[in-house]
């Protein structure tokens, strides 16, 4: 068994995901028409995080395939999944806490999807420094799978010590703090580059590729135990029996004088006596001292034997044929070093046979990018209906003015012309004085509703951007979010947007209580009996200049009007019809360019008829202008 150090595995608890990953899913991905059901793929998921998390502590290599497994489901789910909503409240206990005499631990929950990633990416580290660990250093396959894991954990803890603070958002247990995990990192690549040079020992490779090995090594573990000796890291390393400490600081000076006894050699071979001699009692100082250190009085016990006999030799050499001066330790030649141990990268995807439970779920992007395509699609629809809406009341709002077409009418006889009827009809039908006097009063009520939940926006808006401000002044340059101010732009120019269109309600509920006192009369008339709406009516002259040629013109125009309202009502329908489904073309767009850009979210870049409705749109509207001055000549005429 290799005389490494294992990292501890942080203990997890046992939580129910399924109750709400189910519901997460379904008010994501579900809608009233299409119903979404994951529940088999949620219940094969907690399996997996159960199995992977607590099996660590039984079998070790068995369990670093699951776990791998686990770790992937998680970075695919990142996807799939916006962070922000997951509502699991994911407990941890500290990996180095060894609790109280009552059974207390220190431990963590956060609700985020990404701090349980880097929980399950911490216990990965460690669980392939326990199975290097258990690794026997007497055969080539032993050593290559523990040089290989512990590289690999060097770079998860590595990796973890840059990113915590931006996944958790906040004060992590004393096992995630970057400190530790930078010292973790600097002691797995420690070990491993002390495994490349058994190997280099154990296959009798030249004593001056041993010797730079061994400086590699030795540099390695001074990095480490210089990280290690922060006074906040202290309380971690005392773990039961073993002074980790101790250990590493042992290990520093044992490979040191390893490579100087080497190197020793390297001297006997090139004759330089003086030279070896101050090395080889240089390396039995140091192998002195890691005996010391780490309490062991026969640890490098054969490296000292070796060491002692050559020096005896050389002495006896030195004093007999060379007479060499011996140089001062310090005085030395630096020996070189051969740095074989690198912390390898974290991999995208860490097992070979783990599937992604949620393969059919679309990716988080591709929703945003849904979900920002309705709101654009929705924008222009509502600019488009509103032109014609609006042209549409300016129409009848002439027309009115004009008294047509009710002008056209034959009101030579006893009877109330048919058009006075139909808004007499009209003002009835939708509830007469009596209502309109109800909306009228309930205005100011909605006003304040208004008002109030747009001063509530705001005020969520700006403490959000406090929030993230005080977490930017927390962390600097760690804090690697997008500013809020950024991602919130949209939201302010709505609220002013909209505080706009409140202000100039209020002008126009002034503009319409005025009419309302204005036509107050004539409302009443056509709410109350026809009787009394006949008597008020002035009497009518000859009906000649309804039966002229400029009337009959009007008459015609009237039919025009009421063939571009027509039209207008289709151009509508069409505008609010339903689009074809747009998730097929955002995942292309993904897979193609990685990204969704905002030219993929253009709505007239994604083959709807929108540019022709917008013509149509257009038209209608210039109809209009050149129908309203038309309607004005003919109607002069008539006169």
């Amino acid at each position: 068994m290799a005389d490494l150090l294992a990292v501890p595995l942080k203990k997890p608890s046992d939580i129910d995901v399924i109750k709400p990953l189910r519901n997460l899913v379904a008010s994501v991905y579900s809608t009233s028409d299409k119903p979404v059901d994951y529940s088999e793929e949620i219940s094969e998921f907690s399996k997996l995080r159960n199995s992977a998390l607590w099996k660590a502590f039984e079998k070790y290599e068995s369990s670093l395939e699951l776990i791998y497994c686990y770790y992937d489901q998680l970075c695919a789910m990142e996807a799939k999944i916006p962070a922000h909503e997951v509502q699991i409240p994911f407990k941890w206990k500290d990996a180095f806490d060894r609790g109280s005499l009552f059974g207390g631990r220190l431990s963590l929950t956060i609700s985020s999807l990404a701090y349980e990633k880097v929980c399950v990416m911490f216990n990965i580290a460690a669980l392939q420094s326990c199975v290097a660990a258990n690794q026997t250093m007497e055969t080539d396959e032993g050593r290559k799978l523990a040089a290989k894991l512990l590289q690999q954990s060097a770079g998860i803890f590595g990796h973890l010590k840059s990113n915590v603070l931006t996944s958790i958002h906040q004060d992590p247990t004393p096992d995630l703090k970057p400190e530790t995990l930078g010292a973790l990192s600097a002691l797995m690549l420690a070990q491993a580059q002390e495994i490349f040079v058994q190997k280099a020992i154990q296959d009798r490779m030249k004593d001056v590729v041993i010797a730079k090995l061994s400086a590699q090594c030795d540099e390695l573990y001074s990095e480490a135990y210089k990280q290690m000796q922060k006074e906040s890291l202290h309380p971690l390393w005392e773990r039961g029996d073993c002074d980790w400490l101790a250990v590493v600081g042992g290990k520093q000076a044992a490979y040191r004088g390893v490579a100087q006894y080497y190197q020793s050699l390297v001297c006997n071979a090139d004759k330089k006596v003086g030279e070896e001699i101050s090395r080889l009692q240089y390396a039995l100082e140091l192998f002195k001292t890691a005996q010391q250190t780490m309490g062991k009085a026969t640890y490098f016990q054969d490296y000292v034997n070796r060491a002692q006999k050559a020096l005896t030799e050389s002495k006896k050499d030195n004093d007999f044929i060379y007479h060499e001066k011996v140089p001062n330790a310090k005085d030395l030649p630096a020996i070189g070093k051969a740095p074989l141990a690198k912390a390898l990268p974290v991999t995208e995807k860490m097992s070979q046979s783990s599937k992604d439970l949620f393969e059919n779920l679309v990716p988080v992007p591709v929703l945003q990018a849904m979900a920002a395509y309705s709101v654009r699609k929705t924008e222009l629809v509502n600019t488009e209906i509103m032109k014609l809406r609006e042209a549409t009341q300016l129409l009848n709002s002439i027309l009115a003015s004009l008294n047509l077409p009710a002008a056209l009418e034959d009101s030579t006889g006893a009877e109330i012309p048919q058009s006075v009827k139909d808004k007499a009809e009209s003002v009835k039908s939708s509830g007469g004085l009596g209502e309109l006097q109800k909306m009228l009063q309930e205005l100011p009520e909605l006003l304040q509703r208004n008002q109030e939940i747009l001063n509530e926006c705001n005020r969520m808006v700006k403490e959000e951007e406090d929030s993230d401000t005080q977490l930017r002044n927390q962390f600097k340059e760690k804090w690697t979010r997008t500013p809020s101010a950024k991602l919130t732009d949209t939201f302010k120019a709505n609220v002013v947007k909209y505080q706009t269109i409140i202000t100039n309600a209020i002008e126009a509920d002034k503009k319409v209580r005025g009419k309302f006192e204005n036509h107050l009369e004539g409302i009443q008339l056509l709410d109350g009996d026809l009787s009394a709406l006949q008597a008020a009516l002035p009497s009518c002259g000859s009906s000649g200049a309804s039966k002229s040629s400029a009337a009959c013109q009007l008459r015609q125009l009237m039919e025009t009007v009421e063939s571009i309202k027509a039209e207008r009502d289709v151009i509508e329908s069409e505008l609010n019809s339903p689009t074809s489904d747009m998730q097929d073309q955002f995942l292309s767009a993904l897979a193609q360019d990685g990204a969704i850009n905002e030219a993929n979210i253009s709505v007239e870049a994604l083959g709807h008829n929108y540019g022709s409705l917008s013509k149509q749109v257009k038209d209608s509207l210039t109809r209009q202008e050149s129908l309203v001055a038309e309607i004005q000549v003919w109607l002069n005429l008539n006169l």
